[in-house]
This record gives structure tokens, sequence and C-alpha cells, in this order.
């Protein structure tokens, strides 16, 4: 089911990674841009919900759907956290800490499955929290000013990244310490 609706919600997460990036490159005045990218971000995460729930509500779940997304929340989130970093409102290292977890699990899991243990790896409700933080902290980040004469999005998207670093850290340990038995077990053989 390579072209189902809940398909190509989850491609327009990858479609819009450029498109996201590309705001802050074509010239707009920086509180558009900001305002811009924030509003696709947050439109672009939320398919995240929508296509899972499509998927289920029009009994369209797939394999390859399944598969396509995290990869397309893991590289929104990581485009995001790059463009971040570049204009100096994320700390290249919890940028370091995010991207190299997915990169550590990613790879764990992919390892989990070919023998067979996949269960053990599963999604868990920590790691769901860890990505909430980070699509909250995100878009503030982006935003990059007050909202309704109040928030300072800055300071709170700071302290929200720097909380999903910590969440991210977590959750890893938290997988690897799910995978352990299995690792030890295949590594005696």
């Amino acid at each position: 089911m390579f072209f189902t609706v809940p398909t190509i919600l989850t491609w327009t997460r990858i479609v819009a990674i450029p498109l996201l990036v590309g705001v802050f490159y074509i010239g707009l005045e920086p509180g558009l841009q900001n305002l811009i990218a924030t509003v696709m971000f947050v439109v672009f995460a939320a398919t995240d919900w929508l296509d899972g729930f499509l998927a289920r509500k029009l009994n369209q779940a797939s394999s390859f759907g399944a598969f396509l997304d995290p990869v397309a929340d893991k590289f929104l989130v990581c485009a995001s956290l790059l463009v971040l970093v570049h204009l100096r409102r994320a700390d290249v290292f919890v940028a370091l800490i995010i991207i190299g977890r997915e990169i550590a699990i990613s790879a764990l899991r992919e390892w989990m499955a070919q023998i067979g243990a996949s269960k053990s790896v599963a999604v868990h409700m920590l790691g769901k929290i860890k990505t909430t933080v980070q699509m909250i902290a995100i878009p503030f980040l982006l935003y990059d000013g007050v909202l309704f004469g109040r928030i300072d999005t800055q300071v709170w998207g700071s302290w929200l990244i720097w909380l999903a670093a910590v969440l991210t850290v977590w959750s890893m340990i938290y997988y690897l310490q799910k995978a352990l038995p299995e690792i030890r077990r295949r590594v005696k053989k």
C-alpha cells in the first residue's frame, strides 16, 4: 500500500523538509519567516497523528506505512533541529543527543527485528512523551518571539528542548535495557 491516503500524508512530512528549510533562505522578513516555518512545522507534525488515525479508520494500515511513519518523523525533527542550530536557537549538543539517539535506536530496532526480537524494543510511553516534548519545543524555537504578549517562546522552547534531550537519553537507556537480555543471549552464541 504505497499510495494510500495515510501514506501520502506521511510522504508530505518528508516533502515538507526542503520547504521548511527554504523559508529561511528566500529573503523574507525574519518575523514572517519564523511564523511561516512555525505554522508549517505544526501542520506537518499534525499529519503524524492524522495518518495513523486514517490508517486505522480507513483500514489502510500497512507495513510500509508503519516503516515510513517514524522515518518521516525523524527526518522532520532532525532537519528542524539542524535549522535551529544554524539559527543559533538550539544548542548543537542538544541536536547531537537527539539525532544520535534516533540513529542508535533505529539501528537497534532494525537489528532486533532481524533476530526476531522486535517486541523487546517496541515503542514505549516514554518515547511518546519525548516526541511530544520535541514537537512542542521545536515550533516554540522556530517562532522565536512572544506569543499573546506573555509567552517568550525562545525561553520556553529552550527549556523544553533540553527536557526533550533528557527524555531522549532516558528513553534510549530504557530501550537498551529492554534489549540487553537478548543482546547478551546473542553474544554468548
